[in-house]
């Protein structure tokens, strides 16, 4: 059986997506029930617990960034909800780069 994700530090707070996700299932990460609050594309994160504004997104064993918003566990976790604390959007905007 594949892994629906993966966490890739012992210390990430998000896991990575190895398929589509969708609401209502509930995965497993290292047995960590997750059940799944909205659609997750393959490749973005999830969040394996509870997350307020202003905690940190740790992934790879480092912090890429900040929540903006609460973020259940085994939610969502993109530009919707975080920001870069490296790469201020402004700046981003200003270069063009809308992705």
């Amino acid at each position: 059986m594949t892994a629906a994700a993966i966490r890739i530090s012992p210390s990430d707070n998000v896991a990575v997506a190895c398929r589509d996700l969708v609401p209502g299932e509930t995965i497993r990460v290292e047995g960590m029930a997750l059940p799944i609050t909205e659609p997750v594309a393959l490749g973005h994160k999830i969040s394996l617990s509870h997350l307020e504004a202003g905690d940190k997104i740790i992934k790879y064993g480092m912090p890429i960034g900040s929540a903006t918003a609460a973020v259940p566990a085994g939610g969502w976790v993109h530009i919707h909800n975080m920001q870069s604390d490296y790469i201020p959007a402004h700046l981003r905007d200003a270069a063009g780069d809308h992705s």
